[in-house]
């Protein structure tokens, strides 16, 4: 029992990555914050940071769990490869988000004018799996758990994996919550446009530096 708390405490951990909140917050944040209701605001937060981990929580669960199951490893240029797409991506969200707010034409209808967003799209679970990709082989050569673990049952790996990815969706989630609470408080329509720059700014600065130290 303590093996497997211990996998969820580092699954949840794992998802507290900056790069991983910097692109949940990437993604939720737009032009939206100074046109949607705080309702509206808040779900498309929380649907993105679930699916979001979703994506990312199921790659590194069934990828690494097949990986340890069949024998193979990974060779060390696929995480490095993984770092550089999570850093280019961190990239493109951020100036997808500044080009949004600089494009973007006051509303001449109410909040409740639909908008296309990436609340009900696959996009944010596409991008959580892509940031798996680096994860992926140090979660399959076992490495978050201890190298002392390489002759334990095959079960019972598998079974460490799935829960270090339940982790990771755990954490995630709560972000999303937290997210949301935020960007449906009243206050934030005053900062307005600002929001949105501050984070599209923040992901092409971590962005960088992420494919500078990859």
């Amino acid at each position: 029992m303590a093996l497997l708390l211990t996998a969820l405490f580092l699954g949840f951990l794992h998802g507290l990555g900056p790069d991983h909140l910097m692109a949940i917050a990437a993604l939720s944040v737009d032009e939206g914050v100074s046109v949607e209701s705080p309702v509206a605001r808040r779900a498309r937060a929380l649907a993105v940071a679930v699916r979001f981990a979703l994506g990312h929580a199921l790659l590194l669960a069934i990828g690494a769990g097949l990986i340890v199951a069949i024998g193979w490893s990974i060779p060390a240029p696929v995480e490095r490869g993984g770092e550089m797409l999570g850093g280019a991506l961190l990239i493109v969200m951020g100036l997808v988000t500044l080009q949004h707010i600089r494009s973007h034409v006051p509303p001449r209808a109410s909040s409740l004018e639909p908008r296309h967003s990436h609340t009900h799209s696959h996009v944010p679970t596409m991008l959580g799996a892509a940031f798996a990709v680096s994860s992926l082989r140090a979660l399959a050569m076992l490495t978050p758990f201890g190298a002392d673990l390489g002759t334990a049952p095959l079960p019972l790996l598998v079974t460490l994996i799935a829960v270090f990815a339940c982790g990771i969706l755990v954490s995630m989630s709560l972000f999303g919550v937290a997210l949301a609470r935020l960007l449906s408080m009243h206050a934030l329509e005053r900062i307005g446009h600002g929001a949105g720059a501050l984070v599209g700014v923040s992901s092409v600065v971590l962005g960088v530096a992420w494919v500078l130290t990859a």
